[in-house]
């Protein structure tokens, strides 16, 4: 729906190792922004981000998924840990790591990257007992890496959202990042809890799963994520009012805002479609479907 598949034939034939080497591109001709969760699994070198910067728009941004080295406690059983499968982690929340190994080769890119996200998957009472625990630990690390990025906290706890938590990231101006998720509250409930808005000149969100909704059943419901098969109204809602804050001018952001929105096809089916129906259309055109936008009023 989104690409075009003539691009990517050769000799006759669609190639799939065309596409993923090239499809950035075109995607970077619709949207202005793109969530790389890869840096997630591995740690992100400098010949690895060049090749991404180099398939975009001076203007786009790159959002970044802090490589789980750095935001694990425990290691699971999954065969990718290998040998630290099962144990736990000697480098969560290790600022130097993070430091050398993600900042570093982010640097020369630096005026590309929008969003740099710490997500946590959920923690359990074998990691902390208390939430409170949790927040000590991430305001530790938070004062310890350099200032200056934009930085983003996403959580998987729904009862660790509290005003202590909220007051960390206020701290060092750290955005929490507003998720639709199987066991967190609504994007709309976040955005309604005190203090949610931690950074006014930062925001981001991630519509990804209605909450409730387990991921594999979402795979099974929606696969092959061809058109909307739920309505969700209420992440439309919240999408729309994200967009909307992020619009507006206020004292308390002399220098702009920006607002980084992402949607998963497995919300409502699709994601192009679920964007269309956050969108307004600018004034001059009809609305276009996005699967990510950038709203930016730093201009």
């Amino acid at each position: 729906m989104l690409y075009d598949e003539s691009r990517y034939v050769y000799r006759g034939k669609f190639a799939e190792s065309r596409f993923e080497r090239d499809c950035l591109r075109e995607y970077a001709e619709v949207f202005k922004t793109v969530c790389v969760d890869a840096a997630y699994y591995k740690f992100p070198d400098a010949k690895y981000l060049g090749g991404l910067v180099a398939q975009v728009p001076p203007d786009f941004q790159f959002a970044l998924k802090v490589t789980d080295y750095v935001t694990i406690k425990h290691f699971s059983n999954l065969p990718r840990f290998g040998v630290r499968a099962g144990k736990p982690n000697e480098h969560f929340l290790d600022a130097t790591l993070f430091t050398q190994a993600f900042l570093r080769p982010c640097e020369p890119f630096r005026s590309q990257i929008g969003l740099l996200m710490f997500e946590f998957s959920r923690f359990y009472p074998t990691d902390y007992k208390h939430g409170r625990d949790f927040v000590a630990d991430l305001d530790r690390f938070l004062a310890a890496i350099p200032a200056g990025w934009p930085y983003a906290v996403e959580m998987r706890n729904q009862t660790w959202l509290q005003s202590d938590y909220f007051a960390c990231l206020a701290r060092h101006g750290v955005a929490h990042v507003y998720n639709s998720w199987e066991a967190m509250p609504s994007v709309g409930d976040q955005m309604g809890i005190p203090g949610s808005q931690t950074n006014h000149r930062l925001t981001a969100a991630r519509f990804l799963l209605r909450p409730g909704r387990k991921y594999e059943e979402a795979v099974k419901a929606f696969a092959p994520y061809d058109r909307v098969q739920e309505t969700n109204y209420e992440a439309r809602f919240a999408g729309r009012a994200l967009i909307a804050r992020g619009r507006s001018s206020t004292k308390d952001s002399p220098g702009g805002k920006r607002t980084f929105i992402y949607v998963n096809n497995r919300l409502e089916g699709n994601a192009l479609e679920t964007i269309a129906a956050m969108l307004p259309p600018p004034p001059d055109r009809p609305a276009v479907g996005n699967a990510a936008t950038r709203i930016d009023t730093t201009g």
